[in-house]
């Protein structure tokens, strides 16, 4: 039988799976100095944190993860036109010993069972509203122009170095990065703009990934973003993880299978809530499966990580997965291969 890694790049290559991907079986995400030593990290259920690019993250129990406090006196950007003096990049710089500690979580991880993955987030888009407010960013973005692609490349820079840093100490062979997009129904940006600010900066940082060793490029933005795809293959993403139903998935396989592939379906709204029950789990991972078919095509929950919001959800996915494999494929469970599923987080 396939491993793990190999059955998903006979699913991404358009090859001969021997059964359905199941989420990040074959993705392990892994940290570097940067997440590790250079910012607090707030935790779920914890206190609010100010993090090293001064923003402030609550991160409420229930809730699938982090995100900013944009009360008045916790914005970082006051005034757009200034903001140079506000947005002060943090360091990083590390000791061989701190990334001895980060090497030795990749060294743990057998490469042919699964990818090494470094993670990477919050994105460029991401750090922007964070930095600005998701309103005033999104407004910046329209009137004042000059200055935001003047920070859009000043974050730029600044992954550059990161990510220098992770390809010579660390050697990923993929890399998970994070960068939401849009909501379930629209992209924040329309897509000439969202390509006038992200197109170049994306290209560079996930060129210079790619030409350093990394060998996938994946994507997480659970969002609808279907107009933009061809703009992320251009950056050079390999997969786009959390593509939510509203993206019309086979419709995106049949179109541009085989230059990127997609990893989602499973939205979180549609198994991830009070009083689910592993019929609905059954009937999304059914219906998903049949529809989207297995090639360029990874079933998984939308959200950015292995886990879900409430206790057993993601655990029952993979058994639905693995079941509906068994039955399409005729293996028997014993027969597939896999680390133990990694969870992140999973709620009460």
């Amino acid at each position: 039988m396939l491993t793990a890694k190999q059955n998903m790049q006979e699913v991404i290559r358009g090859g001969k799976p021997e059964r359905f991907v199941n989420q990040y079986e074959a993705v392990q995400l892994l940290q570097h100095p940067f997440s590790m030593f250079g910012s607090s990290r707030v935790q779920r259920g914890g206190p609010d944190v100010v993090n090293a690019w001064g923003v402030t993250n609550s991160y409420p129990a229930h809730v699938p993860g982090p995100f900013p406090l944009h009360t008045p006196e916790k914005i970082v950007v006051k005034d757009i036109e200034t903001w140079r003096e506000y947005v002060k990049a943090p360091p990083l710089k590390f000791t061989d010993e701190q990334w001895a500690m980060a090497k030795e979580q990749y060294d743990a991880i057998d490469g042919s069972q699964s990818y090494k993955a470094a993670f990477v987030a919050p994105g460029l888009f991401e750090q922007t509203h964070h930095l600005c407010e998701i309103t005033e960013a999104l407004t910046y973005y329209m009137t004042d122009p000059d200055e935001m692609r003047d920070m859009v490349k000043y974050l730029t820079d600044w992954e550059l170095e990161l990510a220098e840093g992770i390809c010579k100490h660390l050697k990923p062979d993929a890399v998970f990065h994070h960068d939401d997009w849009g909501s379930e129904i629209s992209t924040f940006l329309n897509p000439d703009m969202f390509a006038e600010y992200f197109v170049e900066p994306y290209k560079q940082i996930y060129g210079y990934y790619h030409n350093n060793g990394v060998e996938l490029i994946i994507h997480h933005n659970d969002s609808y973003s279907a107009t933009i795809v061809p703009y992320m293959i251009e950056m050079g993403i390999d997969i786009w993880q959390g593509c939510m139903k509203s993206n019309n998935i086979p419709e995106l396989i049949n179109k541009y299978g085989g230059q990127i592939s997609f990893m989602g379906g499973l939205d979180n709204k549609l198994v991830d809530f009070t009083g689910w029950t592993q019929e609905d789990v059954r009937k999304v991972v059914r219906e998903t499966l049949s529809e989207c078919g297995n090639k360029y095509f990874i079933p998984c929950i939308t959200q950015g990580g292995p886990g879900s919001l409430y206790k057993g959800t993601y655990i029952a996915l993979a058994e639905e997965i693995d079941r509906y494999s068994m039955e399409v494929y005729g293996i028997k469970e014993n027969d597939i291969t896999r680390l133990p599923l990694q969870i992140v987080h999973e709620g009460d």
